[in-house]
C-alpha cells in the first residue's frame, strides 16, 4: 500500500575482502548495486589495517590495500590455523563504530575476508552483543577462521538469517570452505553460482538476493 511506497531501502554495511578497500569494493559491486536499486543500498567501510605494500600496488596511491585481521605478521591465508591472529578486535570495533555512526543499518554484506568477519559479527549479534544491531547478513565467498583463538565464534549454531553465496570455481576460497561455514548457521540459505571469486549479480543471483531481502523490513534489526 501507500505506506510501503514510503519505506526506505534496506541499508547494508559492506565489508570488503583482504587486499581490498571500500573504494575497490564499490568499483566491483556496480552490477550488484544496480540489481538491488530501490530495495537495498550498500555502504562500504575501510578495514582498519593497512597492508604492507606489494609489488603490484601503486606506491603513490591514496587507496592502500587493507585487511580485517592477519594470520601472520602482515600476511593472511584463509587456510592457515594461525597460532597468534592479530587485529580482529580493532575490526570488530570498527564495524561497531560504523553501525553506530552511519546507521541505522539493517544487515551486513561481506566478501571473502569481510564475509568471514561478518559471520563473526553474526555470532556476536546472535548472542545478544548490543554493538551489532543487524537483522541478517549476505556472505559472499565466506569461510570460518581456522585460528584456534577464533573457534568460539562457531561453537554453537548461529541464529541469524544468512544468505551464503558460493562460487563453484572459486580458486581463492574453495566452495567447500563456504559450505562448511554455512553449516554453522541455524537456517542458512545457500546460493551457488558457476563463477569464481567475485560477487555475482546476473539474473539468477539477482532473483535470489531479492527473495532473501524480501524477508526483512527496514528498521527491524534495531
Amino acid at each position: 500500500g501507500a505506506a510501503m511506497a514510503e519505506a526506505r531501502p534496506l541499508r547494508l554495511l559492506a565489508l570488503h575482502g583482504y587486499r581490498q578497500s571500500a573504494r575497490r569494493l564499490r568499483q566491483r559491486t556496480g552490477a550488484l548495486r544496480k540489481a538491488l536499486r530501490g530495495r537495498a543500498e550498500l555502504v562500504a567501510i575501510d578495514a582498519p589495517h593497512r597492508l604492507p605494500a606489494g609489488a603490484e600496488d601503486d606506491p603513490d596511491g591514496d587507496d592502500p590495500p587493507r585487511g580485517w585481521w592477519f594470520s601472520g605478521p602482515g600476511t593472511f591465508e584463509a587456510g592457515e590455523a594461525a597460532a597468534a591472529p592479530a587485529g580482529l578486535e580493532e575490526s570488530l570495533s570498527a564495524v561497531a563504530a560504523a553501525l553506530a555512526e552511519h546507521g541505522p543499518f539493517d544487515g551486513l554484506l561481506g566478501f571473502s575476508q569481510g564475509a568471514a568477519l561478518a559471520a563473526m559479527v553474526c555470532a556476536l549479534r546472535a548472542r545478544g552483543d548490543p554493538r551489532f544491531p543487524v537483522a541478517f547478513a549476505v556472505l559472499v565467498a565466506a569461510f570460518a577462521s581456522r585460528a584456534p583463538a577464533h573457534g568460539h565464534f562457531y561453537r554453537e549454531p548461529i541464529a541469524l538469517p544468512t544468505l551464503h553465496v558460493v562460487g563453484d570455481t572459486d580458486a581463492v576460497i574453495a566452495a567447500p570452505l563456504s559450505r562448511e561455514l554455512a553449516q554453522c548457521f541455524v537456517e542458512p540459505v545457500v546460493l551457488t553460482h558457476p563463477g569464481g571469486h567475485f560477487i555475482p549479480a546476473a539474473a539468477a543471483q539477482k532473483k535470489a538476493y531479492l527473495e532473501f531481502l524480501e524477508r526483512f523490513c527496514p528498521g527491524q534489526g534495531q
